[in-house]
């Protein structure tokens, strides 16, 4: 058994204050540690404005393998358009399914539009209002989605797949539809039709 001395006329709920003290100290110390870790965390492709939030808060240029440069979110995936025949911007609807396979990227509550990082032209960034009452970042009038098939940066597995209604594409910074043949094939398994 340790025996705690003590010098005279020291008491022991000083000793008790000051071990606490040093605790919230200690604790105050790690939180900030951790607090600057987790914010300076971010997606990286080459050429991608580093971002965190929201993936339509922010849209920039990066070179993705097998299609060159074109646009990607503020997570850094690649971001798709449905075309088909003479209609050149297919919305993709949650009611049809397809908002499942190929994510849709709503504006944050309160946040009018999204912000043009590097390399992308910031009048080609615009809003389009859809009849769910959200608000959605459009490039050159194009409605923007995620594909599920891409796990991260730097990835096009839904390039040049036939589903819901037509083909998905990704777009170069320009606002022109990338039809490249080294892309995604295939159909993917959300189905061919229903937007």
């Amino acid at each position: 058994m340790k025996m705690i001395l003590r010098r005279p006329g020291q008491s022991f709920s000083r000793d008790v204050a000051f071990a606490c003290a040093l605790g919230v100290v200690a604790v105050l110390v790690l939180a900030a540690c951790g607090s600057k870790s987790s914010s300076s965390m971010s997606g990286g492709v080459a050429g991608a404005h580093k971002t965190i939030g929201m993936p339509s808060t922010m849209f920039s240029a990066a070179k993705v393998p097998g299609l060159g440069t074109v646009l990607v979110d503020g997570r850094g995936r690649t971001v798709y358009i449905l075309t088909t025949g003479d209609h050149t911007n297919v919305p993709c609807t949650d009611s049809s399914g397809c908002t499942k396979v190929w994510p849709d990227l709503p504006l944050p509550s309160g946040m009018h539009a999204a912000k043009a990082g590097t390399g992308l032209q910031g009048s080609l960034l615009g809003t389009k209002k859809l009849s769910d009452g959200k608000t959605y970042p459009t490039y050159n009038g194009w409605l923007m989605y995620e594909y599920t098939g891409d796990s991260g940066a730097g990835q096009a597995n839904g390039e040049g797949i036939k589903s819901f209604g037509g083909i998905w594409y990704a777009l170069n910074p320009a606002g022109q539809p990338v039809k490249s043949k080294s892309g995604g094939s295939g159909s993917s398994s959300g189905g061919s039709s229903g937007y």
